[in-house]
């Protein structure tokens, strides 16, 4: 049972793992340094939970103790309650939802382990910002596909925001890094996956005209800015595009990846 620990001072070093969320280079820094992510909120902290992460700790308002009581219970990592202005002066944000924990984070699988108990996956190149991965993992978990590929410079599935937008999908949705980009395509290829790259490239095929029936489908997408890399346009099997009304040329890259993922989805 986790012991309830009420605190008053906001230099307790016990509280360092939840000092200025909304500091996003630092807490990305701290939280890679200190092996941990945050979850915000009581469905999202339940959901890590549930999911097997092992909490170091919890920070809470008094009012929110009785929602995570069962979670509490199982578990000896300290919840340290604060008053709410306590809790957002610490933070530097107003905590809406309640409840954040502290929790280990794990070890990934290999990106060869990911590819092979799937056959749906989308591999993401380059895309910096947390909220589009946080919503790409909700697509991806919501539509029937297995597991996401990175590219070494996408945003961290496990930072706070894109766990929130995720709704908690990234916690049990198989992901992996690859860490020598330049082979992912044909680490991919030896895998057995048929590759659809999302690309407005001048050969790009509308993405509800293309042959999608293959035992095992790789999606690709890139970056808000720039897209995909010459490597990834030029290698894919095949270049799809969202067919778009007059004077838009595309999407948002999560809108993007749900509407392709539903078009793309297993049929059987």
């Amino acid at each position: 049972m986790a012991a309830i620990v009420r605190l008053d001072d906001l230099d307790d070093p016990r509280l360092r793992d939840y000092v200025d969320l909304r500091d996003v280079q630092l807490r990305l820094q701290l939280e890679s340094e200190r092996g941990l992510f945050l979850a915000e909120g009581e469905k999202v902290v339940r959901r890590a939970v549930e999911s097997g992460h092992r909490p170091r700790s919890f920070l809470m308002s008094p009012r929110w103790l009785d929602g995570l009581a069962d979670i509490l219970d199982g578990t000896d990592a300290p919840c340290f309650v604060l008053d709410d202005a306590a809790i957002e002066k610490l933070t530097g944000f107003h905590v809406h939802r309640g409840a954040l924990a502290a929790l280990e984070r794990p070890d990934l699988p290999s990106p060869e382990q990911v590819l092979a108990d799937a056959r749906r996956v989308v591999v993401v190149e380059d895309l910096a910002d947390h909220t589009n991965v946080g919503a790409i993992f909700r697509s991806v978990a919501a539509l029937g596909f297995d597991a996401v590929l990175l590219s070494p410079r996408c945003a961290d599935p496990l930072y706070r925001r894109a766990i929130k937008v995720s709704m908690g999908s990234v916690f049990w949705l198989p992901y992996a890094r690859v860490d020598d980009w330049y082979t992912a395509p044909d680490l991919l290829r030896a895998a057995g996956y048929t590759t659809y790259a999302m690309t407005l490239a001048d050969d790009s095929v509308p993405i509800d005209e293309v042959d999608h029936d293959v035992e095992r489908l790789a999606l690709v997408v890139g970056s808000e800015g720039h897209g995909l890399s010459a490597r990834w346009e030029q290698g894919a099997d095949h270049r799809v595009t969202i067919p778009m009304a007059a004077q838009i040329d595309s999407l948002n890259v999560a809108s993007s990846v749900a509407v392709a993922c539903w078009e793309l989805r297993a049929r059987a």
